[in-house]
């Protein structure tokens, strides 16, 4: 294909997975309400897998290929993505992001950056233990993040500063009318949401692949597909349903959604790497990869303690701008000079 027709495709893929992204953010806060189930959860769980699930399928496709390195840098690159993705939805809403998000965020934030650092020493350690050619550090991953997930299910919702617990879900608000007699608000149906999450996951899953693709082949025509700027340009391609989606839970107002998703996404990524070191047959994938590879998970790291720090410090606006959100973004520059400077 020409340089053309991949570009062709990059929008029109570009453009169905925001489409998605909009309706996975809308019908994921409804199931929230619906289920009786916090934001929170629910976006570090169900909407941050299916918006990571363009980028396991290119990594596993990566891995398949033999290309380790690649796979895994992606899973690093998109952590930090996420960060920085964080940091403009934060700029680009007039409110402010921090201070109206639930208290469980440093949890999510605490799992994701330990599973992180977890991962960079599987990196930088000998091969060990393994179970046929998979890693005991990546099933240690897996099991870490389906520990977590069932903490964060049972964790207590607040918010900082106040010590107050938040109302749960009802499935029903005013609009749907009062409830009969003052008792008990009738329970609306939860199958239709569901479908309607299921359908859009299902689309991400089928046009995200493509979107990759194509980024993949407008790097290699426009002669990026061996730089740093190449491998750049589809990690961030990859991080787009994120983006998408966390946009339109902030227009929502469904914020908890919104950070839930980015923090999830990076915990979810990290046991991700179960799934690339199973297609990954040479043997465990983490030390199979080169040593710089750990500066990109440093770096997802760093942003993510600096995210979590600016939700606990909560609003430090100057002149209508937030500097932690800016930090974050030259924070987020430095480290991909510093992923640059370290490639092999």
């Amino acid at each position: 294909m020409s340089l053309t027709h991949w570009i062709l495709l990059f929008a029109a893929s570009a453009v169905v997975v925001a489409g998605a992204g909009v309706e996975v953010a809308r019908s994921g806060d409804e199931l929230a309400e619906r289920a009786g189930l916090s934001r929170l959860f629910v976006g570090m769980l169900l909407v941050a897998l299916v918006t990571s699930l363009p980028e396991v399928v290119t990594d596993v496709s990566a891995a398949v290929g033999d290309a380790p390195d690649l796979a895994v840098g992606d899973l690093f690159g998109s952590s930090m993505a996420n960060m920085a993705i964080l940091a403009v939805i934060d700029l680009l809403h007039r409110q402010r992001v921090w201070p109206n998000v639930e208290i469980g965020h440093a949890r999510v934030a605490s799992v994701a950056i330990a599973l992180t650092a977890l991962a960079a020493l599987g990196v930088l350690t000998p091969p060990g233990i393994s179970v046929g050619w998979v890693g005991i550090d990546t099933l240690f991953l897996v099991a870490a993040y389906v520990a977590a997930v069932a903490w964060m299910r049972r964790s207590p919702v607040s918010r900082f500063g106040r010590g107050e617990l938040l109302p749960q879900p009802t499935g029903w608000s005013e609009a749907d009318g009062a409830p009969p007699d003052g008792g008990p608000a009738p329970a609306r149906p939860l199958r239709p949401v569901a479908v309607r999450f299921a359908l859009a996951a299902l689309v991400i899953l089928a046009a995200g692949p493509l979107l990759a693709r194509s980024a993949e082949g407008i790097s290699d025509e426009s002669g990026l597909g061996l730089t740093f700027m190449g491998t750049l340009f589809v990690a961030v391609t990859t991080s787009l349903p994120e983006l998408v989606s966390s946009i339109a839970a902030l227009r929502i107002g469904s914020y908890d959604l919104a950070v839930g998703n980015l923090f999830g996404s990076n915990a979810f990524n990290m046991a991700a790497l179960l799934v690339v070191d199973l297609a990954y047959t040479d043997g465990p994938l983490l030390p199979a990869v080169h040593p710089s590879q750990s500066v990109a998970a440093i770096g997802a790291v760093l942003l993510m303690a600096l995210a979590l720090a600016a939700i606990v410090h909560g609003e430090t606006r100057v002149h209508r701008l937030e500097p932690d959100a800016v930090l974050l973004l030259v924070v987020y520059a430095g480290c991909l000079y510093a992923v640059w400077t370290a490639q092999p």
